[in-house]
């Protein structure tokens, strides 16, 4: 019976035993379980941490940029660096626009002619986002998007009309898309200017897209109001309306629906002070688009309204025959024709660096190799300039040359007095 007692005792024993133990083992378990916890919240909150400092720094740069204004007492920084749920996701989001920095400054093409874009009154970032995508402005309308968001320029998009290139970044659309643009604009257009110099300041003023407009002028017989002006009816086929383009102060609409609409100023300015009547009768003999031909070359050439009576003169005398002796025959030998070949985007009247390079310029609007009047106008040349070709001074002179004095010129008879006056004022006949 002892025995028994005994064993029961010590059965009992163990069993308490074994019970302390498995307590020790699930307190340890617990404690170990939540050290685990409150590392992994203090690695969070380091990394929200490290988040927060990085982003704060970088947008408090960009804050620090941009003039601040205060209204009364209020204070515009009030509450951004509290630790909220709109502050945190703020911080994270900027974070992850610091990541894709470059993105951001890639453009999405390399056409830097502008082109039109409409934000439509009530239109959402995101849409908006999605249709530069579409057109070609945007590579990653969710990271235009995420920009808008985190500098606030999600809300100040203005609705209206604006003109965009591929080569602007993202930065610099968002900027663009802050002031849209009045229905109409002012646009100066000053004699003397080819069409593509014509079509590029209207593509600045965001009247309409340069290659648009060009592709008119060059094919004036598709436009649906060809037939509304005499004055064109004349014209070759093939021929463009350069020349035609009168220059002028216009009030342009933005975004123009169509070229005809842009045209059709610039046309009715032309028909209202020159018209069928002032391409004819004058006494140079010259008519029509002979007659707006040379006007173009006297615009280019003169810089003095007093001398293009004088200088259409000389190229008249040329014309007619009477320099053939100096001259070797009907050659105008105008520098601003081969200009007007040569010349390129950027460089649209180019200028050699010695008169020897005019005979390497191969094109029938070079009038130093090929006699009489170029092919058609170079440029656009205003009233003064058309006058004086319609009636040009009586004179004998073949020839002139700038003296370098406010652009005016002097002018000789023979070949020898120019050389003399090429001699006097400083160039290598």
């Amino acid at each position: 019976m002892k025995k028994s007692t005994l064993a029961y005792l010590q059965a009992r024993q163990r069993q308490r035993q074994q019970q302390d133990n498995r307590s020790k083992i699930s307190w340890s378990g617990l404690i170990l379980t939540n050290l685990a916890r409150l590392g992994f919240l203090a690695l969070v909150l380091g990394v929200l941490w490290s988040v927060w400092s990085v982003a704060e720094a970088h947008l408090g740069e960009q804050f620090l940029a941009t003039e601040q204004t205060n209204d009364a007492l209020i204070d515009p920084t009030a509450g951004q660096y509290a630790l909220t749920p709109e502050n945190i996701e703020k911080q994270v989001l900027a974070f992850n626009l610091r990541l894709q920095e470059e993105e951001l400054s890639r453009p999405a093409g390399v056409d830097p002619r502008p082109r039109p874009f409409t934000i439509i009154p009530g239109d959402a970032a995101r849409f908006v986002a999605a249709r530069l995508q579409n057109q070609g402005f945007i590579t990653n309308s969710d990271l235009f998007n995420l920009y808008l968001r985190v500098t606030g320029l999600d809300r100040r998009l203005e609705a209206g009309n604006f003109m965009l290139a591929e080569t602007m970044t993202m930065p610099e659309i968002a900027e663009a898309l802050q002031e849209a643009h009045f229905e109409e604009v002012l646009v100066t257009v000053p004699e003397g200017m080819r069409a593509e110099e014509v079509a590029e300041r209207l593509a600045e003023n965001y009247v309409i897209d340069g290659e648009r407009f060009l592709s008119a002028v060059r094919q004036p017989r598709s436009l649906s109001i060809f037939g509304d002006y005499d004055f064109l009816q004349s014209l070759p086929e093939g021929a463009s309306l350069e020349g035609y383009l009168f220059p002028d102060t216009y009030r342009m609409p933005v975004n123009a629906s169509s070229p005809e609409l842009i045209l059709a100023a610039f046309l009715n300015n032309f028909e209202n002070r020159v018209g069928s009547d002032g391409l004819i009768g004058g006494s140079s003999g010259l008519s029509g688009r002979d007659l707006i031909n040379l006007a173009a070359i006297v615009e280019r050439e003169a810089v003095q309204a007093d001398e293009r009576p004088l200088i259409a003169s000389v190229y008249i005398n040329r014309l007619n025959g009477n320099c053939l002796a100096d001259v070797g025959g009907t050659y105008l030998q105008a520098d601003p024709t081969v200009q007007y070949a040569r010349g390129v985007a950027g460089n649209w009247w180019w200028k050699p660096q010695s008169v020897e390079e005019y005979s390497q310029i191969v094109s029938p609007y070079n009038t130093y190799l090929n006699p009489g009047l170029p092919p058609g106008p170079i440029a656009s040349p205003g009233l003064s300039a058309i006058e004086a070709s319609r009636s040009p001074a009586e004179s004998i002179y073949c020839f002139f040359v700038a003296t370098g004095e406010d652009g005016r010129h002097v002018f000789a008879r023979t070949l020898a007095e120019h050389e003399a006056n090429l001699r006097i004022y400083g160039y290598n006949p």
